[in-house]
């Protein structure tokens, strides 16, 4: 959560606090979060290079601002840049121009704008462990670019609104009307399906005549699976795709990119590059960025705020640039954030002034926690049950907003339990926490998975993370002279 944001953080009404359950594009290689993109042709119209290239120059300033400004270091920004270079070489179009963006974000993500506008965060750099798994999502993005993938996407989108209105003007049987919709979004669903297939066939190709391992691909869709069931707790095996997803499920996924790989020999074809690939990310950040505090364990701590609380464990902690946001194994959720509120407004006013939906005005009470002036009260709304808790810390103001549609005493106990965490820290304990980096190591004579996991830092499970990282599976060892990466603190 950014300091410099806290002051603009709004809240649009309780039942925008869906929380975790947000819904949007999925990113064309990982299946996270994608920015929608405006301005494109009618359906029907095929846009020249300038119209697409227009596209991408007008998205550009958005999604640079919206993953927290561009990546810069200068090692990593020369490899990925000879990466692309490489790559574009090898491409169906080895004259297109592409610029590329390294996004200042700890998620693992990747996508592309039309004409030629190619992003990956610095989560996904630090997760991929050779430039042949890089180059498969870069490549991917780069498929997207030259199947005009985006472009054909927002036109069927439009398309599929169109079909939409027809049939709430033309039909006069809801059960009917909805049914010709619905098919309409699995039609829409299944065409955005198919791209990615086609990307993943394309962009391995491209890997492959660029000197670099064709299995690259599938061997990284593991890898961001497993990463994504350590984040979240759960397990991705079996996991299957909704017939609505607009991404293929990562098992089929995984299997196509084998399939495809297979035409170009066996497992050893092609490079993977690892030693230089690891030299270029040697000190880059991982995890959150210092202006927007950290995540660690079950605590959330922003050293610039000196602020710090906690929820219970089993709760998972998502920070993001507008809010923390945390979701129990039951579904609970919670945000965290601040609020622009005068020193002199009471919170009880604040707290009345409109932005909570279904407030049950009898539940407020004033509360000290921790020394800092407190409101707490109740809400509830189209079958959700709400918690708000407000705390007041000089002149800033902090919010926590807890969600359930299943209220009973184990949700109250974490709720009292998050809140009363809640507490200040002195400038020595504040100037304790650093931020994390991937640090290279190479293993020594006698190192074992559970000594390095042992050096991890800001890890629920270090050797659960340090696998992930170093795509070690279970019953593999260290070799001597293995370069690894490790989490440390920032030197």
């Amino acid at each position: 959560m950014s300091k410099k944001r806290i002051d603009k953080l709004k809240m649009a009404g309780a039942l925008c606090l869906s929380l975790m359950l947000l819904a949007g594009c999925k990113s064309l290689m990982t299946g996270s979060e994608e920015p929608t993109i405006s301005g494109v042709a009618p359906a029907g119209l095929s846009p020249n290079d300038s119209v697409e290239r227009a596209i991408g120059a007008k998205e550009h300033p958005k999604i640079v601002k919206a993953y927290g400004g561009a990546y810069e270091y200068r090692k990593l920004e020369q490899m990925v840049s000879k990466l692309v270079g490489r790559l574009v070489g090898s491409s169906s179009e080895p004259s297109r121009p592409y610029r590329v963006t390294i996004l200042n974000s700890p998620t693992v993500n990747a996508f592309a704008l039309p004409g030629g506008y190619l992003y990956v965060t610095r989560g996904l750099i630090a997760l991929a462990n050779d430039k042949a798994e890089l180059a498969a999502v870069l490549a991917h993005e780069m498929a997207h670019v030259t199947s005009r993938h985006a472009i054909a996407r927002a036109a069927a989108r439009q398309n599929s609104e169109l079909v939409s209105k027809v049939m709430d003007k033309m039909v006069s049987e809801r059960t009917k009307g909805a049914t010709i919709k619905a098919r309409h979004l699995v039609t829409l669903a299944s065409f955005s399906q198919v791209q990615e297939l086609e990307a993943d066939k394309i962009g391995i190709e491209t890997a492959y005549l660029s000197g670099l391992d064709p299995f690259a691909a599938s061997r990284f869709l593991q890898t961001m699976g497993d990463y994504a069931a350590y984040l979240t707790g759960r397990s991705e095996q079996g996991n299957k795709a909704n017939f609505l997803s607009s991404h293929p499920a990562t098992p089929e996924r995984i299997k196509a990119a084998v399939f495809a790989a297979r035409r170009y020999g066996g497992p050893e074809i092609g490079t993977r590059e690892r030693d230089a690939y690891l030299d270029a990310i040697d000190g880059i950040l991982f995890g959150d960025a210092p202006d927007e505090g950290f995540v660690r364990g079950n605590s959330y701590i922003h050293p610039a705020l000196r602020i710090r609380f906690s929820p219970p464990e089993g709760y998972r902690l998502e920070n993001t640039s507008k809010a923390v946001l945390a979701v129990a194994p039951d579904g609970s959720a919670m945000r965290f954030d601040g609020v622009n509120v005068s020193p002199d407004v009471p919170l009880t006013n604040y707290l009345t002034s409109g932005w909570v939906s279904g407030l049950i005005t009898g539940s407020i009470r004033e509360q000290v926690i921790n020394g800092h002036p407190a409101i707490l009260a109740a809400a509830e709304a189209k079958g959700w049950t709400f918690r708000i808790a407000l705390i007041r810390v000089k002149s800033a103001t902090y919010r926590f907003v807890f969600a359930t549609t299943m209220p009973n005493a184990t949700f109250e106990s974490a709720i009292a339990e998050t809140v009363n965490s809640f507490q200040t820290l002195t400038h020595d304990q504040a100037a304790a926490f650093k931020p994390l980096q991937i640090t290279i190591v190479t293993a020594g004579y006698g190192d074992t998975v559970q000594k390095m996991a042992a050096r991890m830092a800001g890890a629920n499970d270090g050797e659960t993370l340090f696998r992930i990282l170093n795509d070690i599976k279970t019953g593999e060892h260290l070799k001597r002279g293995q370069k690894l990466k490790l989490v440390t603190p920032m030197r």
